[in-house]
């Protein structure tokens, strides 16, 4: 299918210096089988090829967008959240059977929301769904990101911190996910730049206790910040959309699925050190 673009040869500019119609020649931008033709003005009366137009331009950022109108996806969209969601299920059942029992609440609160964040988002984004059903998983898929941090904060917080410093440090997170989840169910077509710094404010929202952290134990704080990096570097690329290392199979979108399946890996390793060390 080819969406072709033209310039009116009425509008202003789109006269030669000789008084003849310039005509549009086009080059072509491909995004998984769909081509997009970028109109250019020319002097000459024949059509000549252009190169393709590059990653980042105004005309790729157009059709990233067209693309999603479309519903046209990279053919590895929702395969990482796919096969990491049976594996996040196993390692959070092996982590509640081996915790002690004061910890076991804590690590299943983790491991829920753990299978939520990538079931859901396998379910939402590998499917073909009606606009309605569409809309719902849609709310679900990004609810569950605010969960799962406020998820990867309770066992670590009752692991590592005293009992009133994790009381206070989860009160905080807990709360600001659910108004978090309450903000994305009821403005689902919030612009990304208004709903993607609340999820990285709500990363950080242990940095006050990070000294604590170090203190309790040295290698879960630090991958505690290595998880942090890696699920602040996935906001920020899915809110810009870039970079697309392959539109036809890995975009911007797959990078950011991998990131969170990193980060996701990092504290699943960072709450086994403290829940079971």
């Amino acid at each position: 299918m080819h969406i072709l673009g033209y310039l009116p040869e009425d509008l202003g500019g789109c006269r030669s210096v000789t008084g003849q119609p310039r005509k549009a020649c086009y080059s072509s931008v491909t995004y998984q089988g769909v081509g997009y033709y970028c109109g250019m003005e020319s002097n000459s009366l024949e059509p000549r090829s252009e190169p393709p137009a590059k990653r980042g331009t105004p005309v790729d950022d157009a059709a990233v967008r067209l693309a999603e109108l479309l519903m046209i996806k990279p053919k590895w969209r929702g395969w990482i959240h796919t096969v990491t969601a049976p594996l996040a299920l196993a390692a959070g059942l092996v982590l509640v059977i081996l915790a002690p029992p004061d910890l076991k609440v804590a690590c299943a609160v983790y491991a829920v929301t753990g299978v939520l964040l990538f079931g859901v988002s396998a379910v939402y984004h590998r499917g073909n769904w009606s606009p309605r059903v569409k809309i719902v998983l849609k709310r679900l898929d990004h609810t569950n990101i605010m969960l799962v941090i406020a998820g990867s904060y309770t066992p670590l917080a009752w692991a590592l911190l005293d009992r009133q410093q994790a009381e206070l440090l989860l009160w905080v997170i807990w709360s600001g996910a659910i108004l978090g989840v309450l903000f994305r169910l009821l403005w689902t077509n919030a612009p990304r730049w208004l709903y993607v710094p609340i999820y990285i404010a709500l990363g950080c929202g242990s940095l006050f206790y990070l000294p604590d952290f170090f203190a309790a134990n040295v290698a879960s704080a630090v991958l505690i910040c290595i998880g942090g990096v890696l699920y602040i570097t996935g906001a920020v690329f899915y809110a810009l959309k870039k970079p697309n290392i392959s539109y036809e199979h890995f975009g911007f979108h797959e990078l950011f699925h991998a990131l969170t399946v990193l980060a996701f890996a990092a504290h699943y390793i960072a709450i086994a050190i403290a829940v079971l060390g």
